[in-house]
């Protein structure tokens, strides 16, 4: 029996999910492929009501993409996971065996560096983080792979640095802290990985420099961010939210259906025009 001619479910999980335009960007995979059977759904789930939704998956399931606040909590109720996910304890990605088996996986790493890499980047000197939460981390296990020397991240408290640098410690990074406050000084650095939330940047977006690096900005909506537009203002290359958001979901695609390579050109048109429709 051809994928296409199998009825196959699939879906994003988080809370809140409603923005979600993971749904978007599958859909128009299955399209491409032909997929006419499958069906990609999103649920609103939280860490109480995932083990219960988890338990009730059929065979009709092929995969999950899992968004915040279900990265950490699905691991427990998961039979493996790859050594990426493992790597950031956050899994993104649920796979549906045949046999009934849950594998997990975190594609929002090899997403970041397929992102970088389509922009030209594919080794750095040093790099800068802004911020310290999950996405910090999966950024320091990207720049793992491809940055040869340190890492500096901003960060607001002296606990948060203190994670970082314990991340740093797993991840095989160097990792030396500073406080938010001194921000600006990160765009000094031939990479910038800014992962926090919108309007935290505004501020920095009058301290871009003149001729700066390359920007990987991993906010999508709104678009651009103040600090996104300065930078691209002053020739800097960015790298946006959305190019993360296609990047991981070709690779879930992949792996959910089996069939690659994924559509990368149609599942980008899909979400900017989502996007642009909002």
């Amino acid at each position: 029996m051809s994928h296409s001619a199998e009825n196959k479910k699939a879906a994003v999980l988080g809370s809140p999910i409603a923005h979600s335009l993971s749904p978007v960007l599958h859909r128009a995979a299955y399209d491409e492929l032909g997929l006419t059977g499958w069906e990609y759904g999103r649920y609103e789930i939280d860490e109480a009501a995932l083990p219960g939704f988890m338990a009730k998956l059929g065979p009709e399931w092929a995969g999950l993409s899992l968004t915040m606040p279900l990265k950490r909590a699905v691991i427990p109720l998961l039979d493996e996971i790859s050594p990426t996910a493992a790597s950031v304890e956050a899994v993104n990605t649920v796979v549906c065996t045949a046999d009934g088996r849950r594998h997990g996986d975190n594609t929002d790493i090899p997403g970041m560096l397929a992102a970088l890499r389509e922009r030209g980047v594919e080794r750095v000197e040093r790099a800068a983080v802004l911020g310290a939460g999950a996405t910090a981390s999966s950024a320091l296990a990207a720049l793992a792979r491809i940055c040869t020397g340190e890492v500096t991240a901003y960060v607001r408290s002296a606990a948060r640095a203190e994670e970082m640098r314990g991340w740093g410690e797993r991840l095989g990074v160097a990792v030396r802290t500073a406080p938010w406050g001194e921000a600006a000084a990160a765009f000094e650095a031939p990479l910038v990985v800014a992962t926090t939330p919108a309007g935290s940047t505004d501020p920095l977006a009058a301290a871009v420099p003149d001729r700066p690096g390359t920007l990987f900005d991993v906010l999508y909506e709104p678009w651009p961010t103040a600090l996104a537009a300065a930078w691209a203002g002053r020739g800097g290359a960015v790298v946006g939210g959305l190019d993360l958001l296609v990047h991981q979901a070709v690779l879930q695609v992949e792996q959910m259906t089996g069939r690659a390579p994924a559509p990368l050109a149609a599942m980008r048109r899909a979400g900017e025009a989502a996007l642009a429709a909002r």
